[in-house]
C-alpha cells in the first residue's frame, strides 16, 4: 500500500511508503516496500571475491587536496567528474567506491593468497594460508541445521547477538568465526597481531574490520575447493552485533560471494554516515578510531572532519547492492547512531532503486526492546525471509525500509545529487531529475528536522555532557553523559589527563537506587549496583597530557545524577 500523501493512518504505528516519497516526505517512523522488478534470485552472489578487480580506476585523491562537502558524496558520480548511466557501468564505478574505502576508511583488504588450504567438516573448517614465505592458520566451528546437505551457511562474526536459533531452524548452516584469532584487539596500531598481520606485518596500515573481512574470505576459499557435500560457497551470509556488526559489515561489503548481509547494532566504524555521528551524539570518530585500530591507520586524518572524506558509508552499502542486505539497528542507544545508520541504508537504497533490485534492501529500527544485542521478535520474520531469498532461494519477499520514530533520519537533509535512471544498455540517456541549484552547506545539515507528523511526546531525555574542563595538575577528570529512555541508559564516560600524562586510571561512581550495569565496553567494573569502580583496560590505561578517552555501560533503570571521580595510578 502507498499513501501519497506521506500522513500516516491512525490504525497503525508506522506509515508504509514508496521509497522514492520516503525519501521527500521525512516521515516518522516508516514501513517501506520497493517497487522494483527484483533482480533475479540466484544469481546475485558473484562467483569471485571482487569482480571489479579488472576495472581502470584513475588515480584518486590526495589527502591534501580534499574539498570539505558536508553533504553526502554521490554514489553516481565517478572520479572523472561524469555520472553513469547504465547499470553495466556500476561493476567499475564499484571498484572506484571501494579503492576511496580501503585508502581513507579501512586500509587496503589485499586479494587471494598465493596459497591456501583446509578442511570442512560437519564440526569445523580450518585455514591455511601462504604467502610471500609467510604462513598462518585458524578455524571456525560449524553447526548444522537438520535434514541433508549441502547447506548454506551464516558466518556469525564474534560468536553473540544473532539469532542463530532462528539461522538453523530456517535451514541454514552456523560458522562460527572467532575474529580476533585473524585480527586482534587490543593492540597499538604499529603492533597488530593474529593471523592476517602474520602474513602483512605487524606495523600493516590495514584496520581489523578489513582484516576480519579478508579471514572470511579465506573461509570462503577453502569452502569453494571442499568437495561441496556440506556447505554450498554460493549462498553464504554473515552476521554479528557491535563491534561484530562491524565486522559483518565490512565482510559483506568487500566479498561479492557473500549472498546476504546482516549487521546489527553496529555503531561508530559500522553502518552510520560519517558526517551524522557528531551531531547525533553517538560515540564519536576520535573514540571509535582509537579504542581499537578497527578502522585503518589513514582514518585518523579524518576524525575531527569527516566532511573532508571523499566516501561515506552509504556508499559501502551500496557496494553491496544487488545482494541481499539486511541492516538490523536499535533506535533507543544515541551511542550506536542509529540516526545516522538509517540515512546510511536510505543512500545506499538509492544506489539499489536505481539498478532495480530495490527489494534486496532492509532495514528495520522499529523495535520495542532496547537491551544491546538482544534476539528480538520484530526481527524474526525478516531474517527468515532473507535467508529463504538469498541463502535457500526459494523465497521472493520484498525488503522493507522501517525506521523508528526515535532515530529518523532524512536523506533529503544530506543530499544534493538526484538518483539516475539507469540503462539496461549502454545507452546514455539524460538524468531525469536536474541537479539542485542549491550549494552545499559549510556546516553539517540538521540531525533532527521536524516531523510530518508529531513525535512522541515522551522523547527519551538526553543528559549533556558536563563542560567540567581537564584537571590542571597532573591527575585526571572524569565526566558523563546519559542518554536514558523508559527503563534503561546508556552512560559514556570520558576520562581526560591534565597537564600531565597519566599511565593507568580509575574511575568511582554511585549508581542510582535501582540501576544495574547489563553490559560494559573499554572499561573493567567492581560490580553492577551502587558504587562501583570502573578502570582501564590495557589499550586505554595510557593518556598523553591534554587528551581523553572514554568508555561506556548500558544499565537497567535510571541513570540520572551520577558524578563520576577520577584517580590515577
Amino acid at each position: 500500500m502507498t499513501i501519497p500523501s506521506g500522513r500516516s493512518r491512525t490504525r497503525f504505528p508506522v506509515v508504509v511508503l514508496a521509497l522514492a516519497a520516503l525519501t521527500v516526505a521525512g516521515s516518522v517512523s516508516v514501513v517501506t516496500r520497493t517497487t522494483n522488478a527484483q533482480a533475479a534470485v540466484g544469481t546475485l552472489a558473484a562467483a569471485v571475491e571482487d569482480e571489479g578487480v579488472d576495472c581502470a580506476v584513475p588515480g584518486l585523491p590526495d589527502l591534501g587536496s580534499l574539498p570539505t562537502n558536508a553533504r553526502l558524496p554521490d554514489p553516481f558520480k565517478k572520479l572523472n567528474g561524469t555520472t553513469i548511466t547504465a547499470k553495466s557501468e556500476w561493476r567499475c564505478r564499484r571498484a572506484e567506491i571501494k579503492e576511496l574505502a580501503e585508502k581513507f576508511v579501512f586500509g587496503e583488504k589485499p586479494a587471494k593468497p598465493a596459497t591456501i588450504t583446509g578442511t570442512v567438516s560437519n564440526s569445523s573448517i580450518t585455514v591455511n594460508v601462504a604467502h610471500n614465505g609467510r604462513s598462518s592458520t585458524f578455524s571456525a566451528r560449524v553447526e548444522l541445521p537438520s535434514g541433508t546437505g549441502p547447506f548454506p551457511a551464516v558466518v556469525v562474526v564474534g560468536g553473540f547477538g544473532a539469532d542463530t536459533a532462528t539461522i538453523k531452524a530456517a535451514g541454514a548452516a552456523v560458522i562460527s568465526y572467532d575474529p580476533l584469532a585473524v585480527g586482534r584487539e587490543g593492540t597499538p596500531r604499529n603492533n597488530k597481531q593474529g593471523a592476517f598481520y602474520s602474513i602483512y606485518g605487524s606495523s600493516s596500515s590495514t584496520g581489523l574490520l578489513a582484516a576480519w573481512g579478508w579471514g572470511v574470505s579465506r573461509i570462503i576459499d577453502v569452502i569453494e575447493q571442499s568437495d561441496g557435500r556440506i556447505l554450498k560457497a554460493d549462498a553464504m551470509g554473515v552476521t554479528g552485533c557491535s563491534r561484530y556488526g562491524k565486522g559483518a559489515f565490512a565482510i559483506g561489503v568487500f566479498d561479492q560471494r557473500i549472498a546476504l548481509t546482516m549487521p546489527i547494532e553496529s555503531g561508530s566504524a559500522g553502518v552510520p554516515i560519517f558526517r551524522g555521528i557528531p551531531g547525533e551524539g553517538a560515540q564519536s570518530l576520535s573514540s571509535a578510531y582509537g579504542e581499537q585500530p578497527w578502522l585503518g591507520d589513514a582514518f585518523g586524518s579524518f576524525t575531527g572532519s569527516p566532511n573532508r572524506l571523499p566516501v561515506d558509508t552509504h556508499e559501502m552499502v551500496a557496494m553491496v547492492a544487488p545482494r541481499g542486505l539486511f541492516i538490523m539497528d536499535n533506535p533507543h542507544i544515541a551511542n550506536l547512531g542509529p540516526r545516522s545508520a538509517s540515512v546510511a541504508a536510505l543512500g545506499g537504497a538509492e544506489v539499489y532503486k536505481a539498478l532495480g533490485a530495490g527489494d534486496n534492501i532492509t532495514y528495520w529500527s522499529d523495535v520495542q526492546d532496547g537491551s544491546h544485542c538482544a534476539n528480538r521478535p520484530e526481527w524474526r520474520t525478516p531474517l527468515q525471509n532473507n535467508i529463504r531469498k538469498f541463502l535457500l532461494k526459494t523465497g521472493n519477499e520484498p525488503g522493507v525500509i522501517r525506521i523508528s520514530s526515535r532515530a529518523l533520519g532524512r536523506l533529503a537533509d544530506w543530499r544534493d545529487w538526484p538518483t539516475p535512471v539507469l540503462a539496461d544498455g549502454p545507452t546514455t540517456p539524460p538524468p531525469t531529475t536536474p541537479p539542485p541549484t542549491t550549494p552545499p552547506p559549510t556546516t553539517p545539515p540538521p540531525t533532527t528536522p521536524p516531523p510530518t507528523t508529531p513525535p512522541p511526546t515522551t522523547p527519551p531525555p538526553t543528559t549533556p555532557p558536563p563542560t567540567t574542563p581537564p584537571p590542571t595538575g597532573g591527575g585526571c577528570a572524569a565526566t558523563v553523559s546519559v542518554n536514558q529512555w523508559t527503563g534503561g541508559f546508556v552512560a559514556t564516560v570520558r576520562v581526560s589527563a591534565g597537564t600531565a600524562p597519566i599511565n593507568g586510571w580509575t574511575v568511582t561512581m554511585t549508581l542510582p537506587s535501582g540501576a544495574s550495569i547489563t553490559s560494559i565496553w573499554s572499561a573493567n567494573r567492581s560490580g553492577s549496583t551502587g558504587t562501583v569502580q570502573f578502570t582501564n583496560v590495557v589499550y586505554n590505561g595510557a593518556i598523553a597530557a591534554g587528551q581523553s578517552t572514554e568508555f561506556g555501560y548500558q544499565g537497567s533503570g535510571t541513570g540520572a545524577g551520577m558524578t563520576p571521580t577520577c584517580s590515577t595510578g
